[in-house]
């Protein structure tokens, strides 16, 4: 599902319309990117929780020409599901 279909999706679910929906997942983005901006994490009750981790600085080999080389430490976005979310997965055809 891409932003339009998000959009979309969410417009047919509720009293707004797309223009609306998009302002207000704008600011819904915007709001979680700022959260963690500042380290810190957003928990949804039946989705799961989303934080920031720290990766280390490690070393790594080139597949083809095997040189070897540094990679530096970074901030990564981690999310860990909730228990209602995996129990829903685990119902879905694979």
């Amino acid at each position: 599902m891409n932003h339009k279909e998000l959009i979309a999706d969410i417009a047919g679910k509720i009293d707004l319309t797309k223009t609306e929906v998009e302002h207000l997942l704008d600011i819904i983005v915007d709001v979680c990117c700022e959260q963690l901006e500042g380290r810190g994490s957003i928990g949804m009750q039946s989705f799961g929780v989303f934080d920031v981790k720290k990766r280390e600085e490690r070393l790594t080999v080139h597949p083809t020409t095997q040189k070897r080389m540094m990679i530096p430490p970074k901030l990564t976005v981690n999310f860990k599901q909730s228990s209602i979310l995996k129990d829903k997965l685990k119902n879905v055809p694979s």
